[in-house]
């Protein structure tokens, strides 16, 4: 049996016990599914296909929906925002002001169409990928790459920056 194969046999059945299992596990359903899919291929990697793949399939979901129920319980919600800066003192305040006015200038220092890039990218109104692309005139599936070479530039520059100081 290919692996083609053996997914298409395979998804319905993953789709039902992840359903049945997400609702105790605290889990989405499609999180359950994408963890065993991606458990399935590192086994197809290192052992091959499972001999039983209905068997397999429904002790990994049960394996995942246990993972996610003890991350769950472990899981505590913030106090407060993280980003919520009430309960500061000037002084932190300051000093935070000071990194993120830092940050701006060593952004517009940036090579080429980075610092456009990455102001869009920290802007406060959260633009999403379709939009920066349309702003910069660029295609979506570039954003991710050209990101990441922008932030790698960006991380140069301060490293250099704070190692002078």
């Amino acid at each position: 049996m290919t692996p083609h194969d053996l997914v298409t046999s395979l998804r319905p059945l993953l789709r039902a016990e992840a359903s049945a299992e997400a609702y105790a596990s605290g889990a989405e359903p499609g999180d359950l599914e994408q963890a065993v899919w991606l458990r399935l291929l590192e086994r197809l990697g290192t052992h091959g296909p499972p001999a039983d793949p209905h068997r397999w399939l429904r002790g990994a979901v049960r394996t995942e929906a246990r993972r996610a129920r003890r991350t769950t319980r472990r899981e505590l919600p913030y106090g407060a925002e993280p980003v919520d800066e009430a309960g500061r003192d000037p002084e932190q305040l300051a000093l935070a002001a000071a990194r993120r006015r830092a940050l701006r200038e060593a952004v517009r220092r940036l090579p080429g169409r980075c610092p456009r890039l990455m102001e869009a990218l920290l802007s406060p109104r959260d633009p999403t990928y379709r939009e920066i692309a349309g702003e910069l005139g660029i295609s979506q599936g570039s954003l991710g790459p050209e990101r990441s070479r922008c932030l790698g530039c960006l991380r140069r520059l301060l490293t250099s920056e704070v190692a002078a100081r």
